[in-house]
C-alpha cells in the first residue's frame, strides 16, 4: 500500500468522520440566511468548540456554547448579538447531534481496510462527557486501536503533549505518524507542533484559509480520499489539493 514508513494515523471526530452541522437548515429555512452564511456560521462554531477553554471558563458549558453560536452569528452577519437566536441554534444542535452521529458505511469500510495495515487512533478535543457521548453514539470504538479525549488530558490539541501521549500509547514516534482533521487551528497546527510526519486537512466546503493559518501537508475534500494520500505520502512532499 506504500505506507512502509507510516506507523500510525490519528483522526479527529467532529466534521472529519461525522458531520455535525445540523443547524444549517434552521438558519436557511426559518431565518432566511444564505446557504453560504449558514455554512460559515457552522464552521466557525466548530472551530470555537475545538478551541474552547471550558476548564478555565467561569460559565457553564451551556452558557459557553450558546456564546459560541452568538459570536459566530455576529462575526458572520456583522449584526448586533442575538442571544435568543444563539440559544435556539445551540439547543437544536444539542438535541439532534447524537441522532446524526453515525459513521457512513463508506467510512466504516475505509477504517476497516486501513486498520489492517496501520494502527488508527481517534483524537478528539472537548469536554469528557460530551465527547464520550458522541463516541458511544456513533459506535466508532471497534474501528480504532485507541481513543484519546482531550478533556481527559492535561492539554488538548494543538499542544504537542497530547500527540506525544498518543504516540506512546501506540509505541510509535511522532515522525512516523499522520494527523487527519478538519480544523487548521487544532488538528493541523497540533500535528505540525508535534513534528508529525504529515498532516491532512479535510476541507469539505472548499474554504480558502487565511494567510496566517497553518499550512497542512495535504488537503482533501473527503476523509474517503485518505487511503490514496497515505499510499503516496512518502513520495509526494508538496501540498496536494
Amino acid at each position: 500500500m506504500g505506507m512502509n514508513r507510516v506507523r500510525a494515523v490519528f483522526l479527529d471526530l467532529d466534521n472529519t468522520l461525522i458531520d455535525t452541522a445540523e443547524v444549517i437548515n434552521l438558519l436557511k429555512s426559518k431565518y432566511q440566511y444564505k446557504e453560504g452564511e449558514a455554512h460559515v456560521i457552522s464552521e466557525k462554531v466548530q472551530v470555537k468548540f475545538s478551541q474552547e477553554c471550558y476548564r478555565e471558563s467561569k460559565m457553564s458549558i451551556t452558557d459557553l456554547r450558546i456564546s459560541h453560536w452568538e459570536e459566530a452569528i455576529q462575526e458572520t452577519r456583522g449584526e448586533a448579538a442575538d442571544r435568543e437566536l444563539a440559544k435556539e441554534c445551540y439547543f437544536l444542535w444539542k438535541s439532534t447531534r447524537l441522532q446524526h452521529m453515525t459513521l457512513s458505511e463508506d467510512v466504516k469500510n475505509m477504517l476497516t481496510e486501513l486498520r489492517k495495515e496501520v494502527p488508527l487512533l481517534l483524537l478528539t478535543n472537548g469536554d469528557t462527557q460530551t465527547q464520550r457521548e458522541k463516541i458511544e453514539a456513533c459506535a466508532c470504538q471497534p474501528y480504532f486501536d485507541a481513543i484519546v479525549v482531550g478533556g481527559e488530558q492535561e492539554e488538548e490539541k494543538p499542544a504537542p503533549s497530547i500527540f506525544y501521549y498518543c504516540c506512546d500509547l501506540l509505541g510509535v514516534q511522532p515522525g512516523d505518524c499522520v494527523m487527519v482533521g478538519d480544523t487548521l487551528e487544532t488538528d493541523i497546527q497540533g500535528g505540525l507542533n508535534a513534528g508529525l510526519k504529515a498532516t491532512v486537512w479535510i476541507n469539505k466546503n472548499g474554504i480558502v484559509p487565511q494567510k496566517q493559518s497553518p499550512v497542512p501537508h495535504y488537503i482533501v475534500s473527503s476523509v474517503l480520499e485518505l487511503r490514496t494520500i497515505l499510499q503516496n505520502i512518502d513520495f509526494i512532499p508538496s501540498v496536494s489539493a
